[in-house]
């Protein structure tokens, strides 16, 4: 990329950060690329969370403005810190001087590296720098239509915003006909090595472009009928969606067949309430709630506004790991046009929400795994909703103990998956020891970041459909039936270690999706394996606790 000096940090006056966020909002005569695939809906007459998760994204604007961003946070003012690394400062210098001015071409291009120590800037020498975007140019800018090309790039997208021709290696086919058998103990001829087959299924040329369904219409229809508004806010904005107590019943086999994208953020916010404890029909601890829609605040909407204090407030602060996650952020969904351009509105959204989660827990800080969550979640979400999923992860779905020093929650899911392979797939698990393949050689990414990257980004999803319902057991399941689909591979005479790992390092295109998720719930259904997988989990920890789980895992 090409290099440019640092930028001249001007703090806003401390008068433009009372202004009301109605004085804020603008709205330009041109919408950027980043902005679009932000807020598109689906066209429709029906009432849908779109309206309610996707607000009009932010502009750029002179430095006398301040950004639309983040209207209620005067929070990316940065404080002077003396405990902060001039380093670390220097990056959230720049990312808050980047809200307050915007990005040129934000979407469309790659934009410029200002941050990293390769690019040869002196980060304290402030006599080489300069603003990092001319403001009457950016303005002239907004002005102007799209351009051929800008046109050319938005037409290249796919459905979710990706672009057509993404990159990965080792492409492998999880076959249909896998799936046309239940998860259950293979014996006999199944379970033993077949000469027949090689070690390596022939990879795929490329990724099948992402459909629509033909019953997503229908679906959107249904699901319309299924959920209504739990809470609204004074002006009538749905805040929060809930399950009608009279559809419960319908509500599982709806999610595995798949939540319409129109749907999905309210999908996942009433799931993931449930969660939490503060939703309609918890099992997360907590009681119903009894407040009716437009009668005062309810737990879940008490939350979010709590967690979204502690969001802006964490952006005042300096974190150890600013200078890495400034690192990791242009590279963990660079696919996507949100987040293409170095600097432009996904990339500072993403930067700021990682932030702020890293100061959450002394214990997790940040790791890696963390960016392809809340990168996959901003696609549907504001940021502090997404930093307030991200607590929920951490809190009640289990990913504290994925994320801990040790990753003690990764070790535990490994030896669950392990006991499933054993009593299911005997034969790929001896095949396992004889080439001496460790789980946690392949399936710790699967597990740090839920599958993303791992599967199609609508793949991806629909397995988050299932998992913010039903709780972790639906990734060991997943990794399970990715097993269960290559077994033939695994088990092959051909197959030894190098053969192994490179077909479980593959980046898995499943034949037919439909397929797979119906396999992966009448797994879940299977009341005796998941009281097991319970049950293990508990032997586990019994062995972490007498010191023998360092020899219990393959």
């Amino acid at each position: 990329m090409p290099t440019t000096p640092p930028l001249q940090i001007k703090p806003r006056p401390s008068a433009e950060l009372k202004k009301s966020p109605s004085t804020l909002r603008k709205p330009p005569p041109r919408i950027l690329s980043s902005e679009i695939a932000a807020s598109a809906v689906t066209p429709g007459s029906q009432e849908t969370p779109s309206s309610v998760y996707k607000t009009p994204s932010p502009i750029a604007t002179p430095s006398s403005s301040p950004p639309t961003t983040f209207p209620a946070s005067s929070s990316l003012q940065v404080r002077e810190e003396r405990t902060e690394d001039a380093e670390g400062r220097f990056v959230r210098d720049t990312y808050a001087t980047l809200d307050s001015l915007g990005v040129v071409g934000d979407g469309f291009v790659e934009g410029i590296e200002r941050t990293r120590a390769k690019s040869g800037m002196s980060l304290a020498s402030p006599n080489s720098r300069k603003p990092a975007v001319d403001i009457n140019q950016y303005s002239d800018e907004r002005r102007k239509d799209l351009t051929t090309d800008e046109q050319r790039v938005l037409e290249s997208l796919d459905r979710y915003g990706f672009f057509v021709v993404p990159s990965h290696d080792r492409l492998v086919s999880l076959p249909r006909d896998k799936f046309s058998k239940p998860l259950s103990p293979l014996v006999g001829a199944a379970s033993k090595t077949d000469a027949r087959h090689p070690a390596s299924p022939q990879q795929l040329k490329g990724l099948p472009a992402s459909t629509v369904s033909p019953k997503e219409a229908r679906r959107i229809a249904k699901w319309g009928r299924m959920l209504e508004a739990g809470e609204r806010d004074q002006g009538g904005n749905v805040l929060r969606w809930r399950v009608k107590t009279s559809k419960e019943g319908k509500l599982r086999e709806r999610v595995f067949k798949g939540v319409p994208d129109r749907w999905r953020a309210g999908a996942w916010g009433s799931f993931v309430d449930r969660w939490v404890g503060v939703g309609d029909g918890s099992w997360g601890g907590g009681s119903r709630l009894s407040r009716l829609p437009g009668k005062g605040k309810g737990k879940a909407v008490e939350r979010l506004e709590q967690l979204g204090r502690e969001y802006r407030d964490a952006l005042d602060q300096p974190s150890t790991y600013d200078v890495q996650i400034d690192l990791d952020v242009p590279r963990t969904i660079s696919g996507h046009v949100m987040f293409r351009t170095r600097y432009g509105l996904g990339q500072r959204r993403l930067f700021h929400v990682l932030h702020s989660f890293s100061l959450r827990c002394p214990d997790c800080g940040y790791c890696q795994g963390m960016g392809p969550l809340a990168a996959t979640l901003l696609c549907y979400y504001e940021p502090e909703r997404v930093y307030a999923a991200l607590v929920a992860l951490h809190d009640s779905y289990s990913m504290h103990s994925i994320f801990s020093p040790g990753f003690p929650g990764l070790l535990e899911a490994i030896y669950v998956q392990e006991r499933v392979m054993e009593r299911m797939l005997p034969g790929v698990y001896e095949a396992f020891k004889k080439n001496m393949i460790s789980t946690t050689s392949y399936a710790t990414k699967w597990y740090i970041t839920l599958f993303a990257n791992t599967v199609p980004f609508q793949t991806q999803l629909r397995l988050w459909d299932a998992f913010f319902l039903e709780g972790r057991d639906v990734f060991i399941i997943m990794a399970v039936a990715v097993v269960w689909s290559l077994r033939d591979y695994l088990m092959s005479s051909e197959a030894n270690f190098e053969t192994v790992l490179s077909l479980l390092s593959s980046f898995f295109v499943p034949e037919e999706e439909d397929a797979l998720l119906k396999w992966l719930e009448r797994a879940l259904d299977d009341r005796k394996l998941r009281s097991d997988m319970a049950r293990w989990r508990n032997d586990w920890a019994g062995l972490v606790k007498s010191g023998k789980d360092g020899s219990a895992l393959l």
